[in-house]
């Protein structure tokens, strides 16, 4: 997945969660979607950082990998 493709799934991503955070009232489905959404989020913004970083030290791109959800949601914002 290079990173057009990264940016092209957090897109869609935002746009789905957008659209579950409308109104006010969630059903227990929906902030369990939204949750997951987060968690894929953080994943995808962390896949395109390490493409980055391998980048900018000459390193293959192609070798980052989505690293497991427990790892990336420990990040601090």
């Amino acid at each position: 997945m290079d990173e057009k493709d990264i940016m092209s799934r957090i897109h869609e991503l935002v746009e789905e969660e957008h659209k579950l955070r409308e109104g006010t009232e969630h059903t227990d489905e929906q902030r369990a979607r939204m949750q997951e959404l987060e968690a894929h989020l953080d994943q995808a913004w962390d896949l395109l950082r390490q493409r980055r970083a391998k980048r900018q030290y000459d390193e293959d791109p192609d070798e980052a990998e989505v690293r497991p959800e427990s790892t990336v949601e420990s990040y601090l914002q």
